[in-house]
C-alpha cells in the first residue's frame, strides 16, 4: 500500500517562509515526477510545481521565483521551499507522485498566510 505524507504546513505572516515535505512509503517503484498541487477554498486544485527524476523543474507562473521544489530519490521525498508568502498562497497543499500508469496523492497540509 502506497502512502504519501505531507508535513510542514502552518500559519505564517505574509512575507514569511515555509518548507513542505512529502514522504512516499510502501510498494512504490519507478517514480517519475514528484510534485505539489494546491487547492484554495472555493477553487479547483491547481498545479504548483513538479520535478522529474532527472531534476528538471516546472513551476506555475504564480509561484516562479518564490517557490523551489527539490527531491531526494533515495529517500523518496519531495520538498517545497516557499518564500515571500502571500495571502493568496493560502490553500491545502497536496503532494503528487507519478509512476507509469498511476499517480498517488497525499492527504494535504494546510498553509495559511495572514496579511
Amino acid at each position: 500500500q502506497v502512502q504519501l505524507v505531507e508535513s510542514g504546513g502552518g500559519l505564517v505572516q505574509a512575507g514569511g517562509s515555509l518548507r513542505l515535505s512529502c514522504a512516499a512509503s510502501g510498494s512504490i517503484f519507478g517514480i517519475n515526477t514528484m510534485g505539489w498541487y494546491r487547492q484554495a477554498p472555493g477553487n479547483q486544485r491547481e498545479f504548483v510545481a513538479h520535478i522529474t527524476t532527472g531534476g528538471s523543474t516546472y513551476y506555475a507562473d504564480s509561484v516562479k521565483g518564490r517557490f523551489t521544489i527539490s527531491r531526494d530519490n533515495a529517500k523518496k521525498m519531495v520538498y517545497l521551499q516557499i518564500n515571500s508568502l502571500k495571502p493568496e498562497d493560502t490553500a491545502i497543499y497536496y503532494c503528487n507522485v507519478r509512476v507509469p500508469g498511476l499517480e498517488y496523492w497525499g492527504q494535504g497540509t494546510q498553509v495559511t498566510v495572514s496579511s
